[in-house]
């Protein structure tokens, strides 16, 4: 007996769940829209929090910045699940063979002493700045509302552990495979006078109950310490003899490229709505300009370390990045 082997095409009985078709109509949804469109818990509480009576367990005044439509935001990067660790496994993969090739070719051993300095006193030590920045991303998880919203801080919260493990590898290998550097790291984290401005910023942020606001002050933290140590300071070790340095801080800016996609798009969601857009932005300015302050003061003392380490001017560099996002959140004043 011979049998056919025939293709059949089963026409689908719907497209796709009802509030998606209430919201763009009858067509089909993509994966990220069928996992993050209409899916936060607005009803059937049973309780409200025993620590936090006035609000439910799930609560748009957790935090002052709102949307009328928490899903008139969407990730530009379309994560879900899948994509989003198969993204992180290339960024993951492509790091250990940067390491690979800087252990291969002895480049961290070549390092001019002064760079070498600057990565284990200011570098290494940033591991615990990830850790206190995955508490803040954890928190926004949990309080924020809109699943759009909350995914995009949970894959951020993972993400700093990534940044932390990724540090760690690189101080793991820069001490010869083992692990001194990063237990003097957690000493300089606690103790060092350049490190405590930031530590008490970070601890400062992370006790923050609006979970938007710190949201906010992480972001602005991340734009200045970000720029001045894998942007300003990369350029500054390409023309220093450490090309070993400029190869790792590669993977932290493109991870923060992508950060602040997510990011950006959530400030332009902020401020362009339609009911609440106008108290968003004087809210998301005053918020800005103070965690501008705050961080520049938290962030002048490792400034003046990474000068007197590889005299690349890092201070001055501060205060332009500093006056450049505290002028993109800045409302033009009328004459």
């Amino acid at each position: 007996m011979q049998y056919e082997l025939r293709t059949q095409v089963i026409e689908p009985q719907r497209k796709t769940f009802d509030h998606l078709v209430a919201r763009y109509g009858d067509r089909p949804a993509s994966r990220y829209e069928e996992g993050s469109i209409d899916i936060q818990a607005k009803e059937n509480f049973h309780y409200r929090p025993l620590w936090d009576p006035g609000h439910d367990l799930y609560d748009e005044d957790f935090s002052v910045l709102r949307l009328s439509d928490p899903y008139s935001f969407t990730d530009p990067r379309q994560f879900y699940y899948a994509p989003y660790v198969t993204s992180r496994a290339a960024m993951s993969d492509a790091f250990g063979a940067t390491l690979t090739y800087l252990e291969s070719r002895g480049l961290l051993e070549r390092l001019p002493d002064r760079w070498r300095d600057l990565l284990a006193q200011l570098v290494i030590p940033l591991r615990h700045y990830e850790s206190g920045a995955q508490l803040i991303s954890t928190a926004a998880a949990r309080f924020g509302f809109g699943t759009t919203i909350t995914q995009c801080a949970a894959y951020a919260a993972f993400d700093r552990i990534g940044n932390a493990q990724l540090i760690s590898r690189l101080g793991i290998a820069l001490d010869g495979g083992t692990a001194g550097l990063l237990e003097d790291a957690k000493t300089s984290w606690l103790e060092d006078a350049a490190l405590q401005g930031l530590r008490k910023h970070v601890e400062q942020t992370i006790v923050e109950k609006d979970w938007a606001l710190s949201l906010v002050a992480l972001d602005v933290t991340d734009q200045l310490l970000y720029r001045i140590l894998f942007v300003h300071l990369d350029d500054a070790a390409l023309t220093g003899g450490a090309p070993a340095y400029s190869l790792a801080a590669q993977h932290l800016t493109e991870w923060f490229k992508d950060q602040r996609r997510w990011l950006d798009a959530l400030y332009k969601a902020w401020t362009a709505d339609p009911e609440l857009g106008a108290a968003n932005a004087e809210i998301l300015e005053r918020t800005v300009a103070d965690a501008v302050d705050r961080t520049v003061t938290a962030l002048r003392p490792l400034a003046a370390r990474a000068d007197a380490l590889v005299g690349a001017g890092a201070e001055a560099a501060l205060e332009a990045v500093a006056a450049e996002v505290r002028a993109a959140h800045s409302t033009p004043k009328e004459v």
